[in-house]
């Protein structure tokens, strides 16, 4: 986890980014979101909320690919990981189905670009981080990025960290 002082955020993507080019891609995304919806952090909005404007800008960066919230499918079938039983959602009976907060991806196959966490200033991220190593691992995404956003006064990105097939 690469913890971000100020707003060194670009710095710290790009730095260790697995793909300079993805890399700038995101940034360009987020700084949309900082120059658009900085209110949304100010104010402490919903954690979709700031996911959904997110994934429109990203829209925008991968013209190629597919961005979407919370998207539960793996082909025609419902997207599921073997992840431990304690990082499994109270209301997911089979504790294996999972709900990224964005994907870049090609829907209906099995072309899995990028998947994102996000959190706010407060929260446990190691279910999210779990996550994304599952996503990665097993259902062939190249690459995973948390985002920890600060909120408040002193919105913007707080960590951050990459995974990817290349490490």
């Amino acid at each position: 986890m690469i913890e971000v002082a100020g707003n060194n955020w670009t710095i710290a993507l790009m730095e260790h980014a697995p793909d300079q080019s993805l890399a700038g891609h995101v940034a360009a995304a987020v700084a949309l979101l900082f120059k658009k919806d900085l209110y949304l952090l100010r104010v402490n909005a919903n954690e979709r909320s700031i996911s959904h404007r997110l994934a429109l800008y990203l829209e925008q960066e991968f013209p190629d690919w597919d961005v979407d919230c919370e998207y539960n499918r793996d082909e025609i079938d419902p997207k599921r990981l073997n992840l431990n039983p304690e990082s499994v959602e109270l209301d997911d009976v089979e504790g294996t189905t999972v709900y990224p907060d964005i994907i870049v991806h090609n829907r209906g196959e099995t072309s899995n670009h990028l998947a994102i966490e996000i959190k706010k200033d407060s929260g446990d991220s190691a279910k999210d981080l779990q996550k994304l190593q599952a996503l990665r691992s097993q259902l062939n995404y190249t690459h995973a990025l948390f985002l920890r956003f600060s909120t408040g006064s002193d919105a913007g990105v707080k960590q951050l960290s990459w995974e990817s097939v290349s490490e």
